[in-house]
């Protein structure tokens, strides 16, 4: 145990204001605002913020055409099926229309022939 050594508090003093000594070294180290080197990595950092916003609004930008087209193609759909159901129930109600006067045609055919039948069986009595 010849290797160990209590640590007094003046050890322990000297340490600490040695770390304080050392931080304020480091601290004192590092470049101003004014530096060439602060200021050019400050330009790059906004320069690559601009680019980001810029890049972002493009993409916003493009999502709202995106979705003004998707609309825009919807709406022509709607439009064009809306379009197509009138012609439909159109010719739905012309076909109605024809299909009535054939069975009040038909029926008219038909009475004429019972009639007449009633007449051939009254003559013949």
């Amino acid at each position: 145990m010849s290797g160990f050594r209590d640590k007094g508090f003046g050890d322990r003093l000297s340490t600490a204001q040695n770390a304080r000594k050392a931080m304020l070294e480091r601290v004192r180290a590092k470049p101003g605002a004014d530096d060439p080197a602060v200021a050019e990595r400050r330009a790059a950092r906004q320069a690559i913020s601009a680019a980001r916003e810029a890049r972002l609004a493009e993409r916003e930008a493009a999502k709202v055409a995106e979705q003004a087209r998707v609309a825009a193609e919807r709406e022509a759909s709607q439009a064009a099926e809306h379009e197509q159901r009138r012609a439909q129930e159109a010719n739905e109600a012309v076909e109605r229309a024809e299909r009535a006067e054939r069975q009040v045609a038909l029926e008219a055919e038909q009475k004429a022939a019972r009639d007449a039948r009633y007449a051939a069986r009254k003559a013949r009595k």
